[in-house]
């Protein structure tokens, strides 16, 4: 049985010599495991069909319940994010939150076309504001939104409480004589109510702002997932 899909290449593992196992996020079937042999040798055809930030059609031979690529055939292949160590672990990162928040044969359409115009994003203009922009619709398309408007317990605006704090549990800020939570800056408050679509202050939008909100992203993907997004520390590293 032969399969046609497009697809990103989120994961390639080696396995054995020169073969590889990818993970891929489709259209039509979700997000699924496929094998890919000789790709590690110099010459391989389809060598491309393995590198990170790969969009393409990939035929897929089905054999029981295991995928291999067969043909490939490119799409788009991103080549800016390959050449700049930002954007390359910016759109990393991104790979890593949609590969954690998604799952085989689920639809996820909308993660999926987010993801694409993410890539496109990063490699036309800000990286950083594009990865914030993703993790927060990618957490919120799966269940875990982040919010950023009125404590949940007061009603009252955190940003003119004085210090604020993040709840996990509930994945929104909160004044800090309501509940504790993690410390959280005005600034992260402010990035992430840019990226939400909702009214901010313009002079708190600030690069060590949007590395804030990284952080506090981070911190609150590992609660929920528990995935450690490697690419997303050193991509937090090099800001």
């Amino acid at each position: 049985m032969e399969l046609k899909v497009n697809a990103l290449m989120l994961r390639a593992a080696d396995y054995n010599e020169n073969d590889k196992i990818l993970t891929l996020l489709t259209v039509e079937q979700g997000k699924l495991t496929a094998g890919i042999k000789g790709v590690k040798k110099a010459g391989a055809k389809l060598k491309f069909a393995a590198q990170p930030f790969c969009f393409a059609e990939y035929m897929l031979a089905k054999s029981g319940s295991k995928y291999t690529v067969i043909n490939c055939s490119e799409i788009e292949c991103f080549y800016d994010l390959s050449q700049d160590i930002n954007k390359f672990y910016a759109a990393s990162a991104a790979a890593e939150a949609a590969l954690a928040l998604t799952y085989e044969g689920d639809e996820c359409r909308e993660i999926f076309y987010r993801l694409l115009g993410t890539y496109s994003a990063m490699c036309s203009g800000d990286e950083c504001m594009a990865l914030i922009d993703f993790l927060t619709f990618a957490l919120d398309r799966s269940g875990y939104a982040v919010t950023a408007d009125i404590c949940p317990h007061c009603g009252k605006n955190p940003a003119e409480e004085g210090a604020l704090r993040f709840d996990m549990s509930l994945g929104a800020f909160t004044c800090s004589n309501c509940i504790e939570g993690v410390p959280a800056s005005r600034v992260t408050y402010n990035v992430l109510r840019k990226v939400l679509g909702k009214p901010y202050e313009e002079d708190f939008i600030t690069p060590d702002g949007q590395k804030r909100a990284l952080r506090l992203l981070q911190a609150y993907f590992v609660y929920k997932t528990d995935c450690r997004f490697k690419a997303l520390s050193e991509y937090i590293r090099l800001l």
